[in-house]
């Protein structure tokens, strides 16, 4: 019996490998030479595998890269999470501040090369557009509104209706970004949507309460 587990274990661990080494390849090519010039033999052969392993995981090239724009995806919101609570661990207790600096680092990760190219270019352009409002709606739209909900109950921001004002802040960051993404100056392209989105952040602050005046 412990025979046929250690087995089914080897097994197990060999197809894991497997589909990782298929991801971590197809993953370097494509944001090297981009989806359309990435063949599924250029893949098989990065990776050591045989063709017939990739379709045993992947049912072709598209679902395959799809794989890898979510593995991407999720490295890059694990990595702001970390940032957002580091932040958060200093400075307590300014939900809007924090949320605002964290847009802030989201645009640099835009101009991340792998991140960019994957995720924001090669994505919609292979996928439709509807997978990277999907990525956004999974990682984004929950962290977001709990943000947003703390900013209204410490007086920071006007107390709007959370749920339409998630959607709305969440297209505003995502058009910033493939705006970063297709610029020929990604730098100043960054700096721009930066400066505008902050701009625009800075109109939702709560206004500070007035002192009615003493009656003399």
């Amino acid at each position: 019996m412990a025979r046929i587990r250690a087995t089914r274990r080897r097994r197990d661990d060999h197809v894991a490998d497997t589909r990782s080494a298929l991801v971590q390849a197809a993953r370097e090519l494509f944001a090297d030479r981009g989806y359309s010039a990435t063949g599924t033999e250029d893949i098989v052969a990065a990776a050591r595998v045989t063709r017939g392993a990739l379709y045993h995981h992947f049912k072709d090239k598209a679902d395959l890269f799809r794989a890898v724009m979510t593995e991407s995806a999720q490295e890059m919101a694990e990595r702001l999470v970390a940032q957002e609570i580091r932040r958060a661990e200093q400075h307590p207790g300014d939900s809007w501040q924090l949320l605002r600096d964290g847009f802030q680092s989201f645009l640099d990760a835009c101009t991340d090369h792998d991140f960019q190219r994957i995720v924001l270019v090669e994505g919609p352009a292979v996928l439709g557009h509807d997978a990277w409002d999907k990525l956004v709606e999974e990682h984004g739209y929950v962290l977001l509104a709990e943000a947003l909900t703390e900013s209204i109950q410490e007086g920071r921001i006007e107390p709007l209706p959370v749920a339409p004002l998630t959607r709305m802040l969440a297209s505003l960051i995502s058009e910033a970004s493939l705006y970063i993404a297709r610029a020929e100056d990604t730098g100043k392209a960054r700096a721009d949507a930066g400066a505008v989105l902050d701009r625009l952040l800075a109109g939702l602050g709560a206004e500070p309460q007035r002192i009615p005046a003493q009656q003399g």
